[in-house]
Formats: structure tokens, C-alpha cells, sequence
């Protein structure tokens, strides 16, 4: 008897169908997950339109309530969003289940007569790829649109303030009971969400491709291994279960078969990390309790997750990051969070034995301080499910499949997908279309965004989600909005009824903090989500209609924003701690490659050196893994020549090289963590046709990224044997050229004998940086003044390689700016370059007063910084130099007259609308040249106005230039010291102590040797000096007592602690004073040790430890004992080393 999935609440449900007659449908919804000790509440979900056959409906009355999107205490509880599930017999199920007359459903088909069925759509199919639909539909006052989010996975929120202070946060949030820390596992793999068979696969940021394929295979496969026979059943429920609750749930895929990660899994497998109600509104994520309750009903695979929740739990787990972040393996990680966390729900696969001991990191985040409390609930209704198919022949494996099929990605996909079964994918359509024939483009007209905007919202989602876009387009974000037919619509779409798929594509993190801020000032703007996937729908309805939608819009507005038991900044509140084990591999080894093979090993050093520095690894992992990569960096090279290794298959090579490298001593293996047990992935590596990637899957080529390759530290002296580059990313009008005849002229030159020399790129005919390239080799200690504007990265990186190439050194100047949001450069700014433009006369450039089109110019200049802040643009200049000089610009007290303002504004909006139309033609010509010819006008007559106004803004020339020149010989004689750059200064941790002040010490022992002969008979010709600097008592060593030893110290952090100092031994190797530690508040600090100490003198080639034998010398009457009488008390603090 084949079963479904019936839903307890009662929802109310407008549908429009193709003749806009509206349809309620009322769906009950059983409370199977509903826990005893709970009450719970419900929230009314408005369900989209469907292609399903029509059923009747039960109507079931279920009080409905709103709730918020985290649980908290007597009102939203933790198994309440799920609704639960009532398993019906199938002649229950036809009572019961909805479907629109218009609709059809492919299920439980053969995936042969699938081609066969819709093919009868091909009149539709023809009208829709001719382009006539869309080109007909016409956006009138009867014009609607219906959008509602199809899959999506949690916002990016970019954190502004740095690790640090975001750590301390969290511990101050848990410490006053106001939330808990969540921990969980970091899988290495990539994003996939599913949202039923009607509803779609999706990776991040793309569908209908084989990462989709791979990701719906591994996902059924589990339902086989979770449910054996039952699975076939099990899967047609579930898919029904997303897809009448409109759901989606969000994966980690980690497969050996889509491009190597940190190492190759040895297992293909998918765990849970987000269920998601899409509903009617903002979407809703379940609290972690809830996604446990969930995946057990379901038997899906859940991740490891950890909680803390008080300061003790929450500080040891920080610090045991910290003592583990560059050596941790899944095992010694696992096993020590197992020791200080309040509660540990092992995940269902464990990592060692489906990945590997290779672990990406950990996500830390603050939840609800009820969360403890609720996972307990749902641990205690619902243990961990069995596994009935462990036995059982589940047919040709992923890898498997993957082999058997390599003539093309489409044959592979195909396989893929029919070996899944068609009880979980009955249809193919996103992947080949409906059409057996000919395959049609997927791709849609873009010209359904702007009709999309245009169009009357049907619901307040729909509102909500137009203003997300036009925000987005407004602000210029680098977004992508890519339409593509919706192919399990086609039965309904006809004139005046169209239907979409819309994804939003965000290609740059900057996109997410730029977004962050709007949603600042504007409190009811919805989130951007990562993996953003929405149905659209246009239509046109009738004035009856069009009320009708306008009445059940009201009702939409209700419950949008949910209220959680966390501030908003605090809810927010998360932060990714990796592994170094991981990093070597994948930023070191994997994405280094490029820089390797195309810029050499000096290059390759570069690059590796800054992600160290970036990443503050300790001086001695540093040294080490120097070494490695350079030999790493010859045997590759030697191995494969000029011919590039592949980064998908890296591990190939990688692999057994840190194997070999591992086995040669055991601070190697410390240092690469664990190799071997290598998984060989050539031969069922998955068909990626044309360069994709799992970001931009079938919707944009994968472009090449550089990593960028430093040529220098930050700290280091500008040597005076190596050439100088002075170089100016800026803008026309930033005063480079008067700037570089002053400094060629400056009395003195600039603080040293090299000769100082400037090539001025106007007047430079072919490539410019060639040229500055070919003067370098023919003075190669001289100082040049590249006077040419620098502005993008391509320009940064010849001058990296360069500064390589001929033993140089580069030193950015740029024009000192406040800049926007997405610019380095204001407004205030880019009006005075081009007032100064303006006032030129005989410019070589041509670039002057009589160039028709100056202003476009500049804003062609302005636009090429676009997408960075300022904080941004001057962080990598420095990271990629070491060092930069600001050139005063305007005075602190100026400011821009509005009129000014408005002109420069008007011709930004101008030069977007001349770019969104035309990319890069001049403004001369295309079709704005009108309006460009009436703003270069209105633009010469309000500068000209504002002249005056305009020059008092400016920071008199003369003062720039001298300070220009004092930053330059102070960066030249190394006395420069850039601001940190890092966003992470996290040591590693090594023992907890106890740190005493020197000057302290130092006068107890001047008091002994005054008050005791022996004492001052042993000092007098020893220097204590050294160890003084560093004295302290230790309280636990990782390699002594472990980690999570030295972890329980975290609460006591900073805190200050009494030491009673009793005696001195000694002998003539070593000598230490003996010591007891006080309390923190009443708890007493106990110290590991077991003969607290401070060692003040060894001998030499003697180790500090070498002083915790005292006692049993003392006791062989080898040591001397002076009793300290009273005994002296010096207060210190509690330090992590």
C-alpha cells in the first residue's frame, strides 16, 4: 500500500489558475514530531500553485499563531516547525491531496515514457523558445507577479569586527545566559539543497547540471541505505512532504568525484546543515533541535554539534581551537570538544570514517539559551534511527557510475539519474528540458527581470523580493539575476501566463556586506541569502481579480519578521575556525598552483608567505612548512614541467608527496596531519564541460583566479641595494605628475644616494609598464616614479612580478579619501580630479579643458575601484607591498556643495545606464550621446561656479608634497610600520600559566642574596636576566597534560591570581623559586604541575623543564633548599603561551 504525507496545521491557499478563478485549499497537517512536554503554536502558510492532479480536501480547523524563527521558552518549542507527519494509506491520500485541473505530474514513471509525455506540450515548447511569449507579454496595469523562493541557504553576514572581538562576544553572550554556542563540523564539500522532485536540485548558484546530478544521486542512495526496502516509499513521501510544505533542505555533498577539497573522501555521502520552510513570507530555518528531529524521522545523515553554554565550556572550547588550529585531525578535534562541551550529539557518519582525518574546521555560532534544553528533548523522543539497508545490494556506487560513463557530462548525468530511480526523480526536465529532440536553451530573455519589477506584486512576498532587487540594481551590487524556463510549469503557461526560474547569483562577498548595511537602515529588507533560487510567475488579472489579490495580499503582511530571544547582532554572531592541516592543502598547495606554474617558485614563496602572515601562523609552522613547500614547489616542477597541474586532481600528486614527506620524522607528521589511504580519482572523476565550477555551475565559465603574490613583508626595511618603484593608483587629476616633478627635484632626493628617475606614461608610446620594466634591468638600483595611473589588480600584479624579476621593491601613493561603500575614492573626491581636469591647458594626455568627454573619463577612472571600500582597497594595497602613503587630499573641515554633488551623482547614474547599455563604447556614442553632450556642459558650468568653493577644499600642494615625501623616506630608512591588515590574530596555544611581573621578582631575589651568603654565593656570577623577562609559573603543557587540560584554564583568562612564593632550590645546572597559586574568586587555581614553579636560572644547553626534577634532587642531596621566611606573595595573571 503505497503511503504519504498529510499536514496538521490548516493553511489557507490562494491559487490562480490559468483563467484566474481564485482556488482555496485547505491541507491538514499532522503533529507526528509534537514532543509531550512542549505546547506549541502554528503559523498559516500560504502554499504556491501547483502541477498536481486535482484531489478533494480535508478540512481540518487548527488555531493558527505566529511564531518566531528561533524557539523559546512556552510559546515556539522545538519540534513545532516541523509540523510533523500522519502516514495515510494511498486510498486516504487521494481524499486528501490538492491538485490544480490545469496541472500534470510525471511520477512514478518510466524514465523512457517521460520524453513521451510532455512532448505533447511541443506547441508550448515551440511558442516559448521562439521568444513570442515574452516578446507579446506587455506590462499594463493588469500586469501581476507571483515569486516565491524555490531553495535558499542562510544569509552571509560578514563580520565587521575582527575574530577577536567577535570571540569575546560570544563568551559574553554565554557568560550572562543570554544565548549558547553551537559548534559544529565543517564538512568539506559543497553546498547542494533539495526541495523535492517538483521542486528542484540546486548547488550554490546553479541547477540543471551534474553537481545537481551528483548531489540528487548520493541523496537517494542514503534513503536506500537508511530504509532498504522500504526506500522507494520512503522517497516518493518525501518528496511529497517538501513539496506540499514547500520546503527545502540544505546539504554538504562531499563526493571524490567533483574536484579535490582537503582530501579525498572516503565515502560519497551528504550531511545536513539547514531545513528550511519557504512558505509565504521570509524563509524560516529550523533551530539546529529541529533539523536533529527531522533528519531522524527521515533517517537523513546530521552533522556532530556541540554545546556550550556557560563561561567555563564556552572559554575551554576557544582555547582548545586555539591549541589544536595547527596540527588538529578530526580525532584529537572531536575528542577534545567531546571533554569541555555541555552536550555532544555525535553526527551520523563519523568524519573519520567517511572523510578522513583531513577536517576543514569548525562553525561557531550563538543560538538560543534554550537550545540545551530542547536538543535534550529530541534526543530523549527521538534516538538515533536504524540503518536496514547496510546489507543489502544497492547497485553501481557513484564512482562507479561515474567510470562506466565518460564519452560526456550529459551521458553522465543521465546515468546518474536513472540509476537514482524514478520514485525520487521522476522527471529530468531541469537537467535536458521536456523535448526528446533537439535540445532547446534553457536560458530566458532578460528582459523578464525588468518586467518582473514592473508587474503589480500578487503577495507580500513577491513585494519583498522586487525590493531586494531593485535595491540591488540600484546600488550596483555584483549581483547577477539569469532567468531560465521553467520547465515543470509548461502545461501552464500560455499568453498572458508565464513562468521562470530566477537565480540569484552573488559574485562578490563585498555584495554581502554592502547589503548588510542597507538592511541597517532599512529594518524590513529580507536578507541576502547564499544559494538563491526563486519561481516567477507573470500574469494578467482582471479588476475583480486583481481585489481579490489585494485582500489576501493584507493577510501575506502578517508574522514577516519573526522575533527571536536574540538581538539581531547577536543572533548574527558566528565565525569559521579552520585547520592549518586543511589550509596547507587547499590555499598552500592547491591554490598556489597558478602562481607556481605561471610566475615560478620565488612567486610561489610570496603567496605562500602572505597567507601565513594573514593567518598569524606561529613563527615555527611557518619555518616548517617553508621548507616543505619549496621542496614541494621543485618536485612538482620537475614532475610536470611548464604544463600545469590540475586543481581538481591536486591530491593525485599532492598526496603521496606529503606521505613520503610525513614519514621522515615525526615533527614532519605533526606537520602534515595525515596522509595515506589515498583514494585514486582519475578514472570516476564527474565530465565538467567547459571550465564550470561549482560556483557558477551551467550559468557562467570559471574564470581563472590568481592568487596574488606579495613581494615583500610588511615589516621589512626597503633595501638600499634592490630598486625602488613609486607607483600611483589613483585618478586622473590626483596630482601624480606635479607630485613626481617635485619629488624628482626634492632637495636631498629622498634620504638616500640612489638616483631618482620618472617616466610619465602620457608621453610613453607602446606598453608603459614594459618600458618601466625595461629601465629597471638597465638601472637596477635607481628609484622610479611610475607616473601613470595604477588602478586594478592586473596592473598590481605586473608590478609584483616585476619587482621579482629585477630585484625591486614598489611603494603605492595614493590620494588620501574617506571613499563609499563600494568605492575607495568619495564623492567630495572625484569632484576636485576633475575640477583640476578641467583647469588643464595643453595636457600631453589630451585630457584637459578641451577634451569633449572628460568627465566620462573620470567616471570610466572612478568605476574601475568599484567594489571595494576604502578599508578594503588600502588593506590589499599593504598586504601586497608592505607598506603605503597617503597623499593629502582635502582639508577636515570641507565639504562639497550640494549642487556639486547632485551633477557629479547625475553623471554616475548616467555613466551606469551608458554601460548597462552599451559596456565600454564612449560616451560619444550610443544611444545617450545627447545626454552625455547636455551633462559635460551642465558639469564645466557648476564646477566653474563653485570654483572658489572648490579650491579651499583642497589641501594646499605644497604641504601634500612634503608629507608625501616624509612618508616615503621614513618607509625607505624601515621605520615604517603598516596597521594590521589580519582579521585573525589568533595564537597558537601551547601551555597555560601563570605570567608575574619581573621587577617583583627581581627585588626578591635581591633581598636573598642580601639576607643569605649561599644565596648571593650562587647569583653573583649568574645572569637570571633571561629567564626573569619570561617568568611565570606553568599551570598545564599541551604535550604533559592536553589539550583540553590546558582548554579549562579559558575561564580564568586575564584574571588576576596571588602566588605565594615559599623557596629557592638550586644547583649548579639550574634554580627556581617554589611556588603555590591563589584563587580567582574563590576558585582555587590548581595547578597541573606537580611541583609549581618559576625557574629564574639553567646552565647552559640546560631546558627550562629540567627544573621540575628540583624536588627529587633535593631529596638525593643533590639540590639546596632556602626557605623563604615569611613566604612572599606576588599577584600575576593567567596567560595562555
Amino acid at each position: 500500500m503505497r503511503l504519504s504525507i498529510l499536514c496538521s496545521r490548516i493553511f489557507t491557499l490562494p491559487f490562480y489558475s490559468t483563467n484566474f478563478i481564485p482556488v482555496r485549499a485547505y491541507i491538514p497537517i499532522a503533529r507526528f514530531f509534537a514532543l509531550p512536554s512542549l505546547s506549541l503554536s502554528h503559523r498559516s502558510i500560504t502554499m504556491p500553485q501547483r502541477e498536481r492532479q486535482k484531489r478533494n480536501v480535508e478540512a481540518n480547523t487548527d488555531k493558527a499563531a505566529s511564531s518566531s524563527s528561533m524557539p523559546s521558552a512556552g510559546s515556539e518549542e522545538v519540534t513545532d516547525r516541523i509540523g510533523g507527519l500522519r502516514i495515510r494509506a494511498e486510498n486516504e491520500v487521494q481524499k486528501t491531496i490538492w491538485k490544480p485541473e490545469s496541472s500534470q505530474t510525471i511520477a512514478n514513471a518510466d524514465v523512457e515514457n517521460v520524453s513521451e509525455t510532455t512532448l505533447k506540450s511541443s506547441a508550448s515548447l515551440s511558442r516559448i523558445f521562439k521568444g513570442n511569449l515574452l516578446e507579446n507579454f506587455t506590462v499594463d496595469n493588469s500586469t501581476y507577479s507571483l515569486a516565491q523562493i524555490r531553495a535558499t541557504f542562510y544569509p552571509k553576514f560578514e563580520n565587521e569586527k575582527s575574530d577577536q572581538e567577535i570571540r569575546s562576544r560570544m563568551i559574553e553572550v554565554v557568560s550572562k545566559g543570554l544565548g549558547t554556542l553551537e559548534v559544529t563540523l565543517k564538512h568539506s564539500g559543497s553546498l547542494f539543497m533539495y526541495a523535492g522532485h517538483e521542486g528542484g536540485a540546486y548547488a550554490k548558484n546553479s541547477f540543471g547540471n551534474v553537481y545537481t546530478a551528483v548531489g540528487v544521486f548520493v541523496l537517494g542512495r542514503m534513503f536506500h541505505e537508511a530504509w532498504g526496502t522500504a526506500a522507494g516509499k520512503k522517497q516518493v513521501e518525501f518528496n511529497d512532504f517538501l513539496e506540499i510544505n514547500r520546503m527545502c533542505i540544505s546539504m554538504e555533498l562531499v563526493t571524490a568525484v567533483l574536484g579535490d577539497h582537503g582530501q579525498r573522501p572516503r565515502e560519497d555521502y551528504v550531511v545536513v546543515t539547514a531545513v528550511t520552510e519557504l512558505g509565504n513570507g521570509k524563509p524560516k530555518f529550523y533551530s539546529t533541535p529541529e533539523v536533529i528531529a527531522f533528519c531522524r524521522k527521515w533517517r537523513l545523515p546530521t552533522n556532530h554539534v556541540w554545546l556550550f553554554s556557560t563561561r567555563r565550556s564556552v572559554t575551554s572550547f576557544f582555547a582548545a581551537y586555539d591549541a589544536l588550529c595547527e596540527e588538529g585531525l578530526a580525532t584529537t578535534v572531536c575528542r577534545a570538544l567531546d571533554e569541555v562541551a555541555d552536550i555532544s550529539v555525535p553526527g551520523s557518519n563519523d568524519h573519520i570514517k567517511v572523510q578522513g582525518e583531513i577536517l576543514e574546521g569548525l562553525v561557531a555560532r550563538i543560538v538560543s539559551h534554550e537550545s540545551s534544553k530542547h536538543i535534550e528533548e529530541v534526543l530523549r523522543k527521538y534516538p538515533p534511527p536504524p540503518v536496514e539497508g547496510a546489507g543489502l545490494d544497492l547497485g553501481p556506487s557513484l564512482r562507479e557510475i561515474c567510470a562506466a560513463n565518460r564519452s560526456d557530462e550529459k551521458q553522465q548525468i543521465k546515468a546518474l539519474l536513472q540509476s537514482v530511480g524514478s520514485s525520487f526523480c521522476p522527471n529530468f526536465s531541469d537537467w535536458f528540458g521536456v523535448e526528446s529532440g533537439d535540445s532547446h536553451s534553457k536560458n530566458a530573455d532578460k528582459s523578464i527581470v525588468s518586467k518582473f519589477l514592473q508587474a503589480h506584486p500578487s503577495d507580500f512576498s513577491t513585494t519583498k523580493l522586487q525590493e531586494m532587487i531593485r535595491l540591488m540594481r540600484e546600488r550596483r551590487l555584483p549581483v547577477a539575476f539569469k532567468c531560465y524556463h521553467n520547465f515543470h510549469k509548461i502545461s501552464s503557461v500560455s499568453v498572458d501566463n508565464l513562468f521562470y526560474k530566477m537565480v540569484i547569483h552573488v559574485h562578490s562577498d563585498s555584495a554581502f556586506r554592502r547589503y548588510q548595511k542597507e538592511m541597517r537602515s532599512k529594518p524590513g529588507l529580507w536578507p541576502l541569502y547564499r544559494g538563491f533560487f526563486v519561481d516567477i510567475n507573470l500574469f494578467k488579472a482582471n479588476k475583480e481579480k486583481a481585489a481579490e489579490i489585494a485582500k489576501n495580499n493584507i493577510v501575506g503582511i502578517v508574522n514577516d519578521r519573526a522575533k527571536g530571544d536574540l538581538a539581531d547582532d547577536d543572533a548574527n554572531l558566528m565565525i569559521k575556525l579552520k585547520f592549518l592541516t586543511y589550509k596547507l592543502r587547499t590555499f598552500l598547495i592547491r591554490n598556489g598552483l597558478s602562481t607556481l606554474f605561471k610566475d615560478g617558485p620565488s612567486a610561489y614563496k610570496a603567496y605562500y608567505l602572505r597567507q601565513m602572515k594573514i593567518w598569524g601562523t606561529s613563527a615555527g609552522k611557518q619555518q616548517e612548512l617553508s621548507k616543505m613547500l619549496d621542496e614541494w614547489a621543485v618536485y612538482i616542477r620537475r614532475k610536470y614541467g611548464n604544463k600545469q597541474l590540475s586543481s581538481s586532481i591536486y591530491l593525485t600528486e599532492a598526496e603521496p608527496f606529503l606521505e613520503q614527506y610525513a614519514s621522515r620524522s615525526p615533527e614532519n607528521q605533526d606537520l602534515i596531519g595525515s596522509a595515506g589511504s589515498f583514494v585514486r580519482a582519475e578514472d570516476f572523476m564527474a565530465i565538467i564541460e567547459g571550465g564550470r565550477d561549482e560556483e557558477g555551475g551551467d550559468l557562467e565559465m570559471n574564470k581563472e583566479m590568481v592568487p596574488p603574490s606579495p613581494i615583500s613583508s610588511s615589516k621589512e626595511t626597503v633595501q638600499k641595494d634592490r630598486g625602488l618603484i613609486v607607483f600611483f593608483p589613483g585618478i586622473p587629476g590626483c596630482a601624480k605628475s606635479a607630485l613626481c616633478k617635485e619629488l624628482l627635484n626634492a632637495p636631498g632626493g629622498l634620504g638616500d644616494d640612489r638616483p631618482v628617475l620618472t617616466l610619465m606614461g602620457d608621453l610613453i608610446k607602446g606598453k608603459y609598464w614594459q618600458k618601466i620594466a625595461d629601465e629597471r634591468r638597465k638601472k637596477p638600483y635607481s628609484v622610479i616614479l611610475a607616473d601613470k595611473n595604477a588602478p586594478n589588480e592586473e596592473v598590481w600584479r605586473q608590478i609584483e612580478g616585476m619587482c621579482r624579476s629585477t630585484q625591486a621593491s614598489a611603494v603605492p601613493v595614493i590620494p588620501d579619501s574617506e571613499g563609499t561603500d563600494s568605492n575607495p575614492f568619495s564623492l567630495d573626491a572625484l569632484a576636485v580630479f576633475m575640477f583640476r581636469v578641467l583647469q588643464r591647458v595643453n595636457h600631453p594626455g589630451n585630457l584637459d579643458k578641451r577634451s569633449p568627454n572628460a568627465g566620462y573619463v573620470l567616471l570610466m577612472f572612478y568605476h574601475l575601484y568599484d567594489g571595494k571600500n576604502r578599508a578594503e582597497f588600502e588593506s590589499e594595497l599593504i598586504e601586497r607591498f608592505g607598506s603605503l602613503v597617503k597623499m593629502p587630499l582635502l582639508r577636515s573641515d570641507s565639504s562639497l556643495p550640494d549642487r556639486v554633488r547632485l551633477i557629479v551623482e547625475e553623471g554616475i547614474n548616467l555613466y551606469r545606464l551608458h554601460t548597462n547599455a552599451h559596456g565600454r563604447l564612449e560616451s560619444t556614442k550610443g544611444s545617450y550621446e545627447k545626454e552625455w553632450v547636455k551633462w559635460e556642459k551642465q558639469l564645466r558650468e557648476v564646477l566653474i561656479g563653485d570654483a572658489e568653493h572648490l579650491n579651499s577644499m583642497q589641501v594646499p600642494f605644497e604641504s601634500a608634497v612634503k608629507q608625501v615625501l616624509e612618508q616615503l623616506q621614513i618607509i625607505i630608512n624601515g621605520e615604517y610600520t603598516p596597521p594590521s591588515t589580519e582579521k585573525r590574530k589568533l595564537g597558537l596555544i601551547v601551555f597555560a600559566a601563570v605570567n608575574l611581573p619581573v621587577t617583583e621578582i627581581s627585588s626578591l631575589l635581591d633581598k636573598l642574596v642580601e639576607n643569605n651568603p649561599k644565596v648571593k654565593s650562587f647569583l653573583e656570577d649568574k645572569d637570571v636576566e633571561p629567564n626573569l623577562k619570561k617568568a611565570h609559573v606553568t599551570l598545564a603543557h599541551k604535550r604533559s597534560h592536553g589539550v583540553t587540560t590546558v582548554a579549562s584554564y579559558g575561564h580564568l583568562l586575564h584574571q588576576n591570581v596571588p602566588v605565594e612564593l615559599t623557596a629557592l632550590l638550586f644547583t649548579d645546572e639550574m634554580a627556581a623559586l617554589e611556588a603555590e597559586v591563589g584563587s580567582v574568586d574563590g576558585e582555587k587555581v590548581i595547578p597541573k604541575n606537580e611541583w609549581p614553579h618559576i625557574t629564574i636560572w639553567t646552565g647552559e644547553k640546560i631546558a627550562a623543564k629540567e627544573a621540575n626534577r628540583l624536588p627529587q634532587l633535593l631529596l638525593e642531596g643533590k639540590a639546596t633548599r632556602i626557605e623563604i621566611n615569611p613566604p612572599i606573595i606576588i599577584s600575576g595573571t593567567i596567560e595562555f603561551y
